[in-house]
């Protein structure tokens, strides 16, 4: 069943500069990888489900509900976390966390305290005070501790060292493990190869690649046959090479990274 669906979404801001006939669904306990430049059109999608803006054509659904005359109650439904966070600075961290815990009404079954500590937070300290990194646990921790049954995330490592954008990585799997709905948008090519099983890669504003991640490794894995002098000559080549020897001949399969394979579609021109 699909929770997030987008159909043939338009929002054309001129100079081909938008989303154009964008079209993708995001299945129930799914996480999907959404990945493209910066400028490809990734946040202007991901702005359309929260209801930010209006779809100059087409539609954004999440749970049924549509995403801009339904969008209270579907920003009431997510855990978001936006490409550029936004707070108010003269608030300490905790303070912040009181607020949001008080504007989504969260019970005591908040998780609050249980992210803090994964994520080696003290949030009392002013926010205006906080490095990049502080800010995006903060983040993460205000979309997280509600407890949320969809989750959207833009950039969500953005800011973080190595240690803690693993154990972002952990938290997704995890979440998707307990049946959680899973839209990220990332850069990092290794945290949606661990956690998502179908991508989806945008170009100037429109898609170009909606698979699996395991299919689009199959559409990219390349084959080559070498006919070698003799038998001993292409034992020892297919032994360096981690080919396959039938006589003189041997098999190389190459298989590409989600990195490899992101470059292939976009060809090193101009992204943006």
């Amino acid at each position: 069943m699909s929770v997030i669906e987008i159909k043939n979404l338009v929002r054309d801001y001129g100079g081909g500069k938008g989303v154009f006939d964008i079209s993708f669904h995001v299945n129930q306990g799914e996480a999907f990888g959404f990945l493209g430049p910066n400028g490809a059109g990734k946040t202007t999608t991901i702005r359309h489900l929260m209801g930010f803006l209006k779809p100059k054509s087409g539609t954004c659904a999440i749970d049924g509900m549509d995403c801009w005359t339904e969008r209270d109650k579907v920003q009431a439904r997510l855990g978001y976390i936006p490409g550029e966070i936004s707070f108010f600075d003269d608030m300490s961290g905790a303070e912040f966390l009181k607020f949001i815990t008080d504007y989504r009404k969260i019970g005591p079954q908040s998780r609050k305290e249980e992210l803090l500590e994964r994520f080696e937070l003290d949030p009392r300290g002013k926010i205006k005070k906080m490095s990049k990194g502080m800010k995006q646990k903060l983040g993460i921790v205000a979309a997280f501790m509600h407890d949320p049954d969809i989750l959207i995330l833009d950039e969500p490592t953005s800011g973080l060292d190595p240690l803690m954008q693993s154990r972002f990585v952990d938290l997704v799997a995890e979440e998707k493990a307990h049946g959680k709905t899973v839209l990220m948008s990332s850069h990092i090519f290794e945290e949606v190869e661990r956690t998502c099983e179908r991508i989806g890669i945008i170009r100037k504003g429109r898609m170009i690649a909606v698979d699996s991640a395991a299919a689009l490794r199959e559409r990219h894995t390349r084959s080559y046959r070498v006919t070698l002098e003799n038998e001993a000559v292409a034992e020892a080549f297919a032994a360096d090479f981690g080919g396959t020897c039938s006589g003189t001949e041997v098999t190389v399969t190459t298989k590409q990274s989600l990195e490899e394979i992101f470059m292939n579609y976009y060809g090193g021109g101009e992204n943006d």
